[in-house]
């Protein structure tokens, strides 16, 4: 997971390139989006042009605000950017559970960036808070991404005080932070297609989650009210493909990045949050 199998992806490359898939067995899965799994370059396949990369995402904090990037590296454990790392940071319960946008939408209007050595949180009707990025003093907390064990770095009471305040929850909310060293989720616990040497920090499956915009904009077809690809929170956009023709690669090339599918990604009532406005809308 260090940077020695890092890769880089880079927006001004990849639009002047193309995406390539690798021939394979076709196979239809539900769902809008795909579960991958980061590899390195295998040169034996034969791969085609199938696309381009129209976007590059990260979500640093679990439920937060995406951070569009022109460049990422392609880690094992998910997109980084910076000190930013993809579904990274969690907010919790005091008793450890996780707290996602399902049951408070206002998450998703939350930004979290690095700058300088310090973590920045920002929100609607908020001032700015800035505290250490490393508080290596600060207790490591058991948690709990829905039925999994994972651990991470309580990032402290001032940041504990600002989200608590921005949720106007009665119940106190903490902020934690993964470290390498730390407990992670093993995917294969509970989809076993995953290798079981697998490892994600905080989100729900898989490091890598990539969808097309056609098979948005074909969804928008049979919908009273447009969504936009944010609300299905991938971390990497295609175009220049039909509808759902995604959900057909087995094996994907962008520039030296290799990436394995493994299961079709399912959707729950998260991505009736509206990206914009923290409201669910039916």
């Amino acid at each position: 997971e260090g940077s020695s199998c890092s890769l880089t992806l880079a927006l001004s490359d990849l639009h002047s390139q193309t995406l390539l898939c690798a021939a394979g067995t076709a196979v239809a899965l539900l769902g809008l989006g795909l579960v991958y799994k980061y590899n390195v370059r295998r040169p034996e396949k034969k791969f085609t042009r199938v696309g381009v990369v129209t976007q590059l995402l990260l979500h640093p904090m679990k439920s937060g605000k995406a951070v569009l990037v022109e460049t990422a590296e392609c880690l094992r454990m998910g997109l980084k950017y910076g000190e930013l790392r993809d579904r990274h940071w969690l907010v919790i319960t005091e008793d450890g559970h996780m707290v996602t946008g399902r049951q408070q939408p206002r998450l998703v209007l939350v930004s979290l960036s690095c700058e300088g050595g310090q973590l920045c949180l920002n929100g609607p009707q908020m001032e700015e808070l800035r505290v250490p990025l490393q508080q290596s003093n600060n207790a490591v907390v058991d948690c709990r991404v829905f039925s999994i064990d994972v651990q991470g770095r309580d990032c402290g009471d001032d940041v504990s005080n600002w989200l608590t305040r921005y949720l106007e929850s009665d119940k106190t909310v903490r902020l934690v932070h993964y470290e390498p060293h730390l407990k992670a989720q093993r995917p294969s616990e509970k989809e076993p297609l995953f290798p079981k040497d697998e490892k994600v920090a905080y989100p729900d499956a898989a490091p890598i989650m990539l969808m097309s915009e056609a098979s948005v904009r074909d969804l928008n077809t049979r919908l009273n009210k447009d969504v936009s690809v944010f609300q299905f929170r991938p971390s990497i956009v295609v175009n220049d493909c039909e509808a759902f023709t995604e959900d057909t690669w087995d094996h994907i090339e962008i520039g030296q990045v290799e990436l394995k599918r493994v299961v079709g990604c399912g959707r729950c009532l998260f991505t009736t949050v509206d990206p914009e406005t923290g409201i669910i809308t039916s």
